[in-house]
């Protein structure tokens, strides 16, 4: 690689309106690296390279992957960097939260998601990558810790939300590790955090209308200092509340998962 090449990502400052802080520490790159394990068959896509911090170990083992990236000055500096060394890697210059994912998938070779995703979009992109779930063999993401603590929070506790619920739905949440912000340039004000999301397959808890079961958890969620009875009164008259064996006098952050599931499927039994 030659040296005026890297160089020049040097001179590209982080953008505050796109969310950028560049990784640079070596040794949480290698860690984050080895927790992905890439291999040369995998079907692997980046979102969010910035300057390619993560982009060049991930080629050197799967040298096929595809990149998007959405600032259209750090794009040219990629290709430049990586696509004469890399003939396979293909970049994609874009925004991911309008990108169609089924556009990458290949039979027999799942999407496996990775990137340090800006703390501004992370939770419309998380759900915005949920609607690929079939397609999906893994994702990982640093993500503001904040966010992972959310979407590994348990019932009963503080962090636990719609976030909480909805992807634990369609994924299995494993917090892996904390990046402390002397990691970045420039350095963020907050503690970041890396985790895995693992879709499920062949789940036994299934919502009978997902847009319902969405629409209900989110409705729960806004209005969570109130009992469950108050949030129903949106999807059921009073007639059809009392025919709810769920306690109603509970509140949302008491439901499990499991518990939303059979709570949604009693309301569309009711309304079919």
């Amino acid at each position: 690689m030659m040296q005026n090449q890297v160089d020049q990502t040097d001179f590209h400052r982080a953008r505050k309106r796109f969310g950028q802080n560049f990784l640079v520490d070596q040794n949480i790159i290698e860690k984050i690296v080895a927790s992905i394990a890439p291999r040369r068959e995998d079907n692997l896509i980046e979102i969010g390279p910035g300057r390619g911090a993560l982009t060049a170990p991930l080629l050197d083992r799967c040298p096929n992957m595809t990149a998007i990236e959405l600032d259209k000055d750090l794009a040219p500096i990629l290709e430049q960097r990586f696509c004469q060394r890399y003939p396979d890697f293909t970049l994609f210059q874009g925004d991911a939260l309008k990108t169609d994912f089924n556009r990458f998938a290949v039979p027999g070779r799942p999407l496996r998601i990775v990137g340090n995703l800006p703390y501004n979009i992370s939770t419309p992109l998380l759900f915005h990558l949920l609607e690929y779930q079939h397609q999906i063999q893994d994702m990982h993401f640093m993500l503001q810790k904040e966010v992972v603590d959310r979407l590994a929070a348990a019932p009963a506790t503080k962090a636990y939300g719609r976030l909480s619920v909805m992807v634990q739905y369609f994924c299995g949440v494993q917090p892996l590790f904390t990046v402390p912000a002397s990691a970045f340039r420039p350095a963020p004000k907050i503690e970041s955090a890396i985790v895995r999301l693992i879709p499920h397959r062949n789940s036994t808890c299934l919502a009978e209308d997902i847009k319902q079961f969405s629409k209900l958890v989110n409705t729960c969620f806004q209005l969570r200092r109130k009992t469950l009875r108050n949030s129903l009164k949106t999807f059921l008259t009073a007639e059809q509340l009392q025919q709810i064996p769920t306690d109603l006098s509970l509140r949302p952050e008491n439901l499990s998962v499991f518990d939303f599931v059979e709570l949604s499927n009693q309301v569309v039994a009711l309304n079919g």
